[in-house]
């Protein structure tokens, strides 16, 4: 079932014109600063670096969303 869906997606991008696998590499680009180099950049994890337990963790976590509006 695998093989199928593969060679599915597989003929399909052979098929396409030159400016359609252009634009696929430029959204899979963006994907990948999106999720890899934003998240290693500006998302730090902030639960990990100031508890270590994951009893303070959940309570610091279930704190936050009864007091947040």
């Amino acid at each position: 079932m695998l093989r199928r869906i593969w060679d599915l997606y597989y003929d399909g991008f052979r098929h396409l014109p030159r400016w359609g696998k252009i634009v696929i590499a430029i959204v899979l680009a963006k994907l990948f600063i999106m999720f890899v180099v934003l998240k290693l950049f500006f998302m730090p994890d902030y639960l990990n670096s100031r508890y270590t337990t994951e009893q303070e963790k959940s309570n610091h976590v279930l704190n936050e969303l009864i007091t947040k509006p």
